[in-house]
């Protein structure tokens, strides 16, 4: 992974707005709805991002959430926008199983692609992603990953901290991201099926802290040397739609009465890795640690300092200098909403804090730098850097039910 921030990238010989076609109505579509609107409004673009077309399953569903946030056409047909000459871009914000059809159809059209993570719900296809990816960037065609922690403040000042050498030799890391939202009342959405998800709370939370740690320490996972895998929640409600939450909440009951139906994927996921540089690490995901709602967590120790991180108050960073005399020392707490921090000064004064949304709104901002023929503020993750996540992700499952170490070696072959 590289250590400069300065991502290389396709330039292109496109001018006026970049068109954006976005598949997908739920969570993260809102999400990213919200990213491609005030993207311009923060930050000055080349060339400034346009809602073009939005997908969806359902009609009417979907023509309302084309009003209501903003986009000028709306088909649930998500191949229109492969013909569509005013999307120039396509986000892929649909469940995992979906990530690997459309980005590989959408690549093969000429369109860049940003797709949610994981990169996808199976290995085979992460593969399949990233060798469309490398044919359609000889075309000019580039990839994105919404890996959007990277663009917290605090977590991009981490990683600057880290290739500055505040660190020194970095010894641990210890991450872990606890959820509690998915308990037994929790109803069977797609994210416990895991022929849509993949995975459970690895997939979706491990991947974010690994891909952080990865992003951090500049550093590659090369072995995961055990693991563990747990499905609390055997059994779950069946339901006719999912609601408009992450967690179900708002969904409607099954028409023929209260059905149940099998979990068949994790609930909470640990494990050790070593790094390629000699540190040694520990994940953790759960979305049954009650009474942590979004707790994304990271810290790591090095031979001059450390530096922790929590989501749950993410404009702050832990540092403790260990060059300082001893009497000096001590766990500082550094507000990185000062302009002198990554991605801050596009937004308010110091101390006026930011929110979940404004990591989206900077990554699609550096999306549309990037597609300019400029460089993002930090590293942009595509399918590449994306398929190291992944390859991370499955040596762990692999490990949990082998019940062995795992080297990436195994697994990072075309």
């Amino acid at each position: 992974m590289a250590k400069n921030d300065r991502e290389k990238s396709v330039r292109t010989t496109s001018a006026g707005p970049i068109g954006i076609g976005l598949i997908g109505t739920k969570f993260m579509g809102r999400a990213h709805s919200t990213a491609w609107s005030k993207a311009s409004q923060f930050f000055d673009l080349k060339r400034n991002p346009v809602m073009s077309a939005v997908a969806g399953r359902n009609p009417d569903e979907t023509a309302v959430f084309a009003t209501k946030w903003g986009w000028k056409a709306s088909t649930t047909n998500w191949r229109d926008l492969l013909t569509d000459d005013t999307v120039e871009l396509v986000d892929v914000s649909t469940p995992n199983h979906l990530h690997a059809e459309m980005s590989i159809a959408c690549l093969e059209a000429g369109k860049h692609v940003a797709c949610e993570k994981p990169l996808a719900g199976t290995l085979a296809d992460a593969k399949r992603m990233v060798l469309a990816a490398r044919a359609a960037r000889k075309k000019g065609v580039q990839t994105f990953v919404w890996y959007n922690y990277r663009r917290c403040p605090a977590v991009a000042f981490a990683h600057r901290l880290v290739r500055d050498g505040r660190l020194g030799r970095i010894f641990h890391v210890r991450a872990s991201y606890l959820q509690d939202w998915g308990g037994p009342d929790t109803p069977l959405l797609w994210r416990f099926q895991g022929d849509l998800a993949g995975s459970g709370a690895h997939g979706d939370l491990n991947a974010h802290i690994i891909d952080m740690a990865r992003f951090i320490t500049g550093d590659e996972v090369t072995e995961v040397v055990g693991s563990i895998e747990e499905t609390f929640v055997k059994e779950r409600a069946v339901i006719a739609s999912s609601g408009g939450e992450i967690s179900g909440k708002g969904a409607k009951s099954s028409s023929s009465g209260r059905k149940s139906g099998k979990s068949t994927v994790d609930d909470a996921v640990l494990f050790l890795a070593r790094f390629k540089q000699g540190a040694i690490a520990s994940f953790e995901a759960s979305r049954l640690a009650t009474g942590n709602q979004n707790r994304n967590n990271i810290e790591i120790n090095g031979e001059k300092g450390s530096i922790k991180f929590d989501f749950e108050r993410m404009n702050e960073l832990e540092w403790w200098d260990h060059t300082l005399e001893p009497k000096l020392r001590g766990w500082s707490r550094i507000m990185c909403t000062d302009a002198a921090h990554p991605y801050a000064g596009h937004y308010w004064p110091a101390a006026h804090l930011i929110g979940y949304e404004q990591g989206f709104i900077s990554q699609a901002a550096d999306i549309c730098a990037v597609i300019a023929g400029g460089s993002p503020v930090v590293a942009l993750p595509d399918f590449e850097d994306a398929f190291k996540t992944q390859c991370v992700l499955e040596a762990a499952i692999r490990s949990a039910r082998e019940r062995r170490p795992v080297p990436i070696r195994e697994l990072d072959k075309f």
